[in-house]
């Protein structure tokens, strides 16, 4: 397949790479575990080196060991090569498009997760559908009055890896940090100052002002909430 803008390649040396295999992403968000080690990382030089490194158990996504060189990699996955003490959060960058970030151990621990939509299932309980493919299930003791349901569409879960325990609940609103993950602002990142809610089937819009006093609108379904005083994870590489 013809390689999309945002992976970590060279156009002149590799137009086509081999398509990632559906996963916790959709193919339009992500790419394949391959070009993190051969391109991104520079781990191995060939995909039969990738191949190789892959076949021993060396490379781990959100905590599981990963051995298809096609697996699907995207938005806050964790990458980790233990043997190296190494570890990498996917994140969007302006003019890199999916960037592995360098982080620490302790900041390997856990993901952040957004809430896509919410569904109902059996005996009343509420499925949280979030942005990497997971699922996770609330459960409300009385059907008729769910205070246990305090999530809502955008809010973002910091989620321990691999045993998926819920850390926190970031929810959406003014005053949090956030990471805008698609449209011409791609990259940026900042704290959100205004939500501008549209009537009908227009967007909802977000103005964002970064450390530097710089603002930017983007919509809705490209900001993703990463902290509320501060940021839950590192993103000195994004920053603008």
């Amino acid at each position: 397949m013809a390689s999309p803008s945002y992976w970590p390649i060279h156009r002149k040396e590799n137009k086509f790479v081999a398509k990632p295999i559906p996963g916790s992403h959709t193919i339009a968000e992500s790419m394949p575990i391959l070009l993190a080690l051969r391109e991104a990382l520079k781990y191995a030089n060939t995909k039969k080196e990738a191949k190789i490194i892959l076949s021993e158990k060396k490379v781990k996504v959100d905590g599981k060991i990963v051995a298809d060189e096609k697996s699907s990699i995207g938005l806050m996955d964790v990458i980790e090569v233990p043997d190296l003490s190494v570890a990498f959060r996917i994140l969007s960058h302006p003019k890199k498009g999916l960037i592995l970030h360098q982080i620490t151990t302790d900041e390997a621990m856990f993901k952040l997760c957004k809430i896509d939509n919410k569904s109902a299932v059996r005996k009343g309980h509420v499925q949280l559908n979030l942005h990497d493919g997971r699922n996770l299930v609330i459960t409300v003791k009385d059907v008729k009055k769910p205070d246990e349901d305090v999530y809502k569409t955008s809010d973002v879960l910091k989620i321990s890896i691999p045993k998926q325990e819920m850390l926190g609940h970031l929810r959406f609103e003014e005053g949090v940090f956030a990471l805008v993950t698609g449209g011409k602002n791609v990259g940026s990142y900042g704290k959100v100052i205004a939500i501008e809610k549209k009537k009908g089937p227009y967007p909802t819009f977000i103005t964002l002002e970064s450390a530097g006093g710089k603002r930017l609108q983007t919509t809705l379904g490209y900001v993703f909430a990463i902290g509320r005083e501060a940021p839950w994870i590192s993103v000195s590489e994004v920053e603008t």
